[in-house]
């Protein structure tokens, strides 16, 4: 290689006398540049470089010959790119930011508590939604502030239940002693739906063959349940069991010793309990059922319901400081009130 140089320059020296210090010049030049090559990592551009060698392509055919810092396709890549950053640059709005508009907390929150709220909506429903509200959003941004889920989104129990209250009853016995130091059997049907007291009775001697009565007295003609929910009690006998199959009602029986698996039975007696009974003494079957009446229809009048949004099973209306004075009436004897607004 060496040699080969040498024959080199004193050719050029006997051709080209006058441009001699210009080749020896461009060939130490290149020499230096090789040497860099090998030894140093590549180096850093700034972007005046990077618009040196983008004006340089387009005035120079043969500007890929001379180029070795970098590769000729990232040159035309650069200038692929500052065509595009100025074309952006001028079809940008005027008065306005560049780049995508900022989208608001309250957007961001509202965006979540839709997709927390209907699982199986997806960016362009919750973005549909969004437009009807006012809010100048696209898709692609809801897309991206949605969060990401692996598993299938699917309904939550509390929707599933709700959708399905409306067929499920539940029914349970109680009992109560009386001054005379009898037991009394309390039957209780409730609705899932609106926690709604469907029927009730007291014995002091529960039979299969009473119990399907009650079943028909709750539920006359053809307003049935689909599902019923109880217990493993020896006292649902087999003509209970033919009268609510009779009647198109599937039994669903809950695991023994397992009261939680019945819940609203079990919270409606406590209630009762708690609210009523541990406050008087039962003389008879007469008394009691009187007490009962009465407790039930505050239970569904007045009563406020944590589970139904502080409502009564049968919604109240809302009384405004215009209705008048607010008045106490007394309820199951005085053991409880309602307050209502009456005008003076």
């Amino acid at each position: 290689m060496i040699p080969f140089v040498f024959r080199f320059v004193r050719l050029l020296n006997l051709a080209l006398p006058s441009r001699r210090s210009l080749i020896l010049e461009n060939l130490a030049l290149h020499q230096q540049l090789a040497v860099y090559k090998r030894n140093a990592k590549r180096p850093r551009l700034r972007p005046t470089d990077r618009l040196f060698w983008i004006w340089l392509s387009r005035c120079w055919a043969d500007w890929r010959s001379i180029v070795d810092i970098v590769r000729p396709k990232t040159v035309v890549a650069w200038h692929r790119q500052s065509f595009r950053c100025y074309w952006r640059w001028n079809s940008r709005r005027r008065g306005q930011k560049p780049g995508r508009p900022r989208v608001t907390p309250e957007v961001r929150a509202l965006i979540r508590t839709m997709k927390r709220a209907n699982p199986p909506w997806g960016a362009p429903r919750i973005h549909g939604e969004l437009l009807k509200l006012g809010f100048e959003i696209s898709e692609r941004t809801i897309s991206r502030l949605l969060p990401k889920t692996r598993k299938p989104t699917s309904q939550s129990w509390r929707v599933f239940l709700a959708n399905h209250a409306g067929d499920l009853v539940a029914l349970d016995f109680f009992t109560v002693p009386t001054l005379g130091f009898r037991i009394l059997f309390v039957f209780l049907v409730a609705a899932h739906q609106r926690r709604r007291v469907v029927h009730f009775n007291v014995t002091s001697n529960p039979t299969a063959e009473w119990t399907a009565q009650q079943m028909r007295g709750a539920f006359p003609d053809d307003s049935a349940p689909r599902y019923l929910l109880r217990d493993r009690d020896g006292i649902y006998g087999e003509d209970f069991r033919e009268q609510v199959a009779a009647m198109g009602i599937k039994e669903v029986l809950t695991a023994a010793r397992s009261p939680w698996q019945n819940p609203f039975a079990e919270r409606l007696i406590g209630s009762i309990r708690r609210e009523c009974l541990d406050h008087v003494i039962v003389l008879n079957r007469r008394h009691l059922r009187r007490i009962l009446k009465s407790y039930v229809d505050y239970y569904h009048r007045a009563r406020p319901h944590l589970g139904l949004g502080k409502d009564a099973p049968i919604p109240r209306q809302v009384q405004g400081p215009e209705c008048g004075k607010v008045v106490a009436f007394p309820e199951v004897g005085g053991l409880h009130h309602r307050y209502e607004r009456r005008a003076a």
